[in-house]
């Protein structure tokens, strides 16, 4: 059912935590299914320098996080505006069509995180 990528990614999960300020963060929720998503992030001039996670939900989601902070690192507040739900699908090795929410939630939580800290 499981990629082993994303299986990788939630029994062996990258990045959790919170980062204090001047980091900002987000919450965000998928109101169909329950899952929460707090997103933090660390710019330096217009790149993340470090990018931190905490979920509430299913497997998927928090494999999802784990990889979104992964491919947060290093980007720039215009590729980050970029993101897609496909770019957390291939980091994942592909989502079952039931998962499909996990990367809408990435999705939702970096525009948030965007529009906390401009563009």
């Amino acid at each position: 059912m499981f990629s082993d990528k994303l299986l990788d990614h939630f029994q062996n999960p990258r990045n959790t935590g919170d980062l204090q300020a001047p980091a900002v963060s987000v919450r965000v929720e998928n109101p169909a299914c329950g899952d929460v998503l707090k997103l933090s992030a660390r710019f330096e001039g217009d790149r993340v320098s470090e990018a931190r996670y905490r979920t509430r939900g299913c497997t998927a989601s928090i494999a999802a996080g784990s990889a979104l902070t992964e491919w947060m690192v290093g980007k720039s507040r215009a590729e980050l505006a970029a993101i897609r739900t496909d770019v957390i699908e291939e980091s994942l090795g592909g989502l079952p069509p039931t998962s499909l929410h996990a990367a809408a939630l990435c999705v939702d939580a970096v525009k948030a995180l965007l529009g906390t800290v401009g563009k």
